[in-house]
């Protein structure tokens, strides 16, 4: 398994937006969804996507986002839009595309990473600390991370 920028395999962008899409979107926004993979993928920019792959399978992928959530813009980066295929799940592989995301943000100088999640209890598991509550779009509560780099 190798986790890599999308850039360098960018065969696997049509993948990439169907899983994220599928995920976190809604049937009108796919669009949307690929406008973001198409323009995360500028080598030594943000934002920029990571896939892992075990040969050509493609098992999961994740973000690293300037801005993931429109009522915080405040803070940044962020770690966004973790996707794990479905049967590669509960092997660790979110845990890897994290500490990959971590890294790479650590190497480029940032003091802390974001995330947001519906969900509580998954992130703290890695180190992330819960920091409050926030609304994505239109007005959906959700938990906001960080994690001190």
């Amino acid at each position: 398994m190798k986790i890599q920028p999308l850039y360098t395999v960018p065969h696997h962008a049509k993948q990439v937006t169907d899983w994220i899409w599928q995920a976190f979107g809604t049937p009108e926004s796919r669009a949307f969804f690929a406008s973001i993979v198409a323009t995360s993928q500028q080598e030594g920019e943000i934002p920029l996507t990571f896939v892992a792959a075990d040969g050509e399978t493609l098992l999961g992928t994740v973000g690293l986002w300037r801005c993931d959530l429109i009522s915080r813009q405040d803070l940044y980066p962020w770690l966004a839009a973790l996707y794990i295929d479905e049967k590669q799940r509960g092997c660790g592989l979110g845990e890897q595309l994290q500490h990959y995301v971590i890294e790479y943000a650590r190497s480029l100088g940032y003091p802390h990473l974001y995330l947001y999640s519906a969900c509580k209890g998954y992130y703290e598991r890695f180190g992330w600390r819960y920091i409050g509550d926030g609304l994505d779009y239109p007005n959906t509560p959700v938990h906001l991370y960080q994690f001190d780099l």
